[in-house]
């Protein structure tokens, strides 16, 4: 069977940009700004960008479009005789259905909020009921079984139709109107009484916070926040590297995948600030700034429910993409390993992530009791905890290993195939960097999410 392709650069470049942008981008992003000193943090933030999300980002699309295999399979075409890299391919796999155990409840709650605000359920609510609503949602086994369902039948329902029919084609869109409706709120924010604040928060550096919050934690959070946003380490980015033609090099295109990813994290930030500083909320309030504190902004706020209509749609969108690409990233290894088609391996699937789906939406009301990670905490915590502190970094490292040492593929393997096609290039000097350097960084990223 012909190894299926994206039919456009476009497809492939928003498509992968879908898969990266995520929750993480929209609500966590401006958070560990507001946390960590505002422009000093985004600034650290585009420096690791560059230096550790792109290359590792390049190696996992690499090794796709050498093996023109999905995760598992990957290894086994590249690997030498013997040897057992292909083992990561299976904990990889495991890492896409344990992210999507807790990502579709999740992104559940972004269509349930977009209906909130499309019904008018949050004209003139008071602080109090907007808080409530949040908590009453959590606490509704029904509400949540409800908008997960939806997320998984017509995430599986889209990818049933295949690469070019399914999940580009509604990508494309999905994307091009996320963009559209980002510069719209940004514009329509900047247009807010204590906007100017906002933006000086957000953009400029504050020395007297670089002081309290310490230098080398904002660093090492700047670090973090660049090296999760673009999904590396379980083979979500692999397999679009195996649906990728050879007219472009790899390092070129994980670049405009970063920079696409950027953009949606900053103009994230300058949606939310201006609007935190004009109605005097804290800009550091956390998860819950999205689902408490911005809700009652825009309740109070003219044309709050067109906006907040907006906003819950924005963040659909950026949730439901990534969901989109790792649905593909199943069914493409599911096809691989067990030889069943699209269509069989889209309804087996759907089944079994709904079923894995339950003990999250669980967590938060009739299993509650059951707080994994110490008090307050839920199983939505644990799942998270396994699939950023553990999978994410351990499995980026071991393709990095992989890519640049002589018992895995080798870096000149791999520089060949990243250098294959017009566009940047894989430099030489870079082998000792990425050998020796980026390693280094990595595991400290591991000891750090452990402590």
């Amino acid at each position: 069977m012909e190894r299926e392709k994206f039919k456009s650069r476009l497809g492939f470049i928003l498509i992968s940009a879908g898969c990266a942008i995520g929750i993480g981008n929209v609500w966590k992003f401006p958070y560990m700004v507001g946390t960590n000193g505002g422009g000093i943090f985004v600034l650290f933030y585009l420096i690791f960008l560059a230096i550790m999300g792109v290359p590792i980002m390049s190696m996992e699309l690499s090794i796709g479009r050498a093996s023109r295999k999905s995760t598992v399979r990957a290894y086994q075409e590249l690997e030498k005789p013997g040897t057992k890299w292909h083992l990561h391919g299976y904990v990889a796999m495991a890492g896409n259905y344990i992210l999507m155990m807790f990502y579709t409840v999740v992104t559940g709650w972004m269509i349930y909020y977009f209906y909130l605000f499309l019904t008018g359920k949050f004209d003139g609510a008071s602080t109090e009921q907007v808080v409530a609503s949040y908590e009453q949602m959590l606490g509704s086994p029904g509400i949540l079984t409800v908008t997960m369902l939806i997320v998984v039948i017509s995430g599986f329902f889209i990818c049933s139709f295949g690469l070019q029919s399914g999940v580009e084609r509604v990508t494309k869109w999905m994307m091009v109107a996320l963009l559209v409706i980002m510069v719209f709120l940004a514009f329509y924010s900047f247009t807010m009484p204590g906007a100017a604040e906002g933006l000086k928060f957000y953009l400029v550096p504050d020395m007297k916070q670089v002081k309290e919050i310490g230098l080398l934690n904002i660093i090492t959070a700047a670090m973090n926040q660049s090296f999760f946003t673009l999904s590396l380490g379980i083979g979500a980015m692999l397999i679009f590297g195996s649906y990728l033609g050879e007219g472009r090099t790899i390092l070129g295109e994980a670049k405009n995948i970063a920079i696409l990813d950027t953009f949606v994290a900053i103009v994230s930030g300058l949606i939310i600030f201006p609007a935190c500083f004009s109605f005097g909320v804290s800009p550091d309030a956390g998860p819950s700034l999205i689902f408490k504190t911005l809700p009652n902004i825009f309740a109070s706020m003219t044309g709050g429910r067109i906006f907040g209509s907006f906003f819950f749609l924005f963040l659909f969108f950026a949730s439901f993409s990534t969901i989109i690409a790792v649905f593909e990233n199943i069914l493409a290894c599911n096809m691989e390993l067990f030889h069943i088609s699209r269509k069989k391996a889209a309804v087996i699937n759907m089944i079994l992530i709904i079923i894995l789906s339950m003990p999250c939406v669980l967590g938060f009301n009739v299993w509650s009791d059951f707080q994994p990670r110490g008090a307050g905490t839920t199983i939505q915590d644990l799942e998270d905890f396994i699939v950023s502190n553990l999978l994410l970094p351990i499995g980026s490292l071991i393709y990095l290993l992989f890519c640049t040492t002589r018992y895995g593929w080798g870096f000149k393997n791999y520089q060949k195939e990243a250098n294959r096609g017009a566009g940047m290039k894989m430099p030489n000097w870079m082998k000792g960097y990425l050998t020796f350097v980026l390693p280094i960084l990595i595991v400290i990223l591991i000891i750090q999410g452990l402590v």
